[in-house]
């Protein structure tokens, strides 16, 4: 009998793999997204939409305290910030994931293997709402292409161009602190001796900075081979929220009798959301969007004030 499916114990299974997503996740690691009890409650309650509500920022001039006139009340005003519950689900042949396995601990090593691969089809995930999100109009705001909007094409990225898309939040872009570019984009930048690799008080490199900025590479940057544009996101602190739902049965072994074969099969429903533009559900033909839908600009809309989304486009070339 399979080792996997003697030692197998769901509710431990379950666990190993929730806590290596967060542990092993580089865009948490990375401060790009980020995870708390109250997005985890909300992935768990699931729903088609889920309703994030926030307060307006307040605004008006402040008011002179005098004898004779009282202060005017200013409007509190509510928005709603929605989300959706993203449900994936993944089938592995036991033995095929066996003879990929050589630790004594068999079933951690699989829930580890499983959480890595889950965690490389969110950062996929992300990359396709990134690519909606900055197709829907209301996100215009928060674009710069480089060369500036006079020019003719879109010029080289370099450290003014950076510069310039990172003001894009003007006095609140110190709060941009990471970004995500293509493998070509770190290439030619490292080529430049521009990419510094800093080591942490344990002397490990976590993450490689551009500018001062952590950057993760990910293939999965668009870019335009036509013109030679690369898209180049970045990124403040907890830009993206991420919750850990709960799929009614996260993991189960079966068996086909007939072929004698295993299957470990895993589900996941999750929140990966951009603070700040809410998901519409105009365009999603069911339960959950699939990845094509995500990249539909009419599914988003921003109702946070621009600089308020903590997410500029950059695009460039190299």
């Amino acid at each position: 009998m399979s080792k996997i499916k003697t030692l197998f114990v769901p509710e431990v299974f379950n666990r190993y793999i929730t806590e290596q997503n967060v542990k092993t996740n580089r865009l948490i690691k990375s401060g790009i997204m980020s995870n708390d009890a109250r997005l985890n409650a909300l992935a768990e309650r699931g729903g088609k939409s889920i309703n994030m509500p926030f307060f307006k920022q307040l605004g008006g001039d402040d008011e002179l305290l005098t004898v004779d006139n009282g202060l005017t009340p200013g409007a509190m005003e509510a928005g709603m910030d929605v989300a959706t519950l993203i449900m994936r689900g993944r089938a592995f042949d036991i033995f095929d994931l066996e003879s990929s396995l050589s630790g004594e601990d068999v079933v951690g090593e699989c829930a580890s293997m499983i959480a890595e691969y889950w965690n490389g089809r969110k950062q996929t995930t992300l990359m396709a709402i990134l690519e909606g999100v900055f197709k829907s109009p209301s996100m215009e705001t928060n674009i710069y292409k480089a060369g500036g909007p006079k020019a003719k094409s879109i010029a080289k990225i370099d450290g003014a161009s950076f510069i310039q898309a990172k003001n894009k939040l003007g006095d609140k872009s110190d709060a941009l602190e990471a970004v995500i570019m293509h493998s070509a984009v770190f290439a030619e930048l490292e080529t430049q001796n521009l990419i510094a690799y800093i080591p942490n008080s344990q002397g490990v490199v976590e993450f490689p900075t551009y500018m001062g900025k952590k950057v993760i590479v990910d293939d999965e940057c668009q870019y335009d081979a036509e013109t030679g544009v690369y898209n180049t996101y970045l990124f403040g602190r907890g830009a993206i929220g991420y919750g850990q739902g709960k799929a009614q049965v996260p993991s189960e072994i079966g068996r086909d009798h007939l072929k004698g074969i295993d299957t470990l099969v895993h589900r996941e429903h999750y929140l990966m959301h951009p603070r700040g533009v809410k998901f519409t559900n105009a365009n999603v033909a069911k339960e959950s969007p699939t990845n094509a839908e995500l990249k539909d600009g009419a599914n988003w809309e921003r109702v946070y004030e621009p600089k308020n989304v903590k997410i500029v486009l950059f695009q460039h070339t190299i």
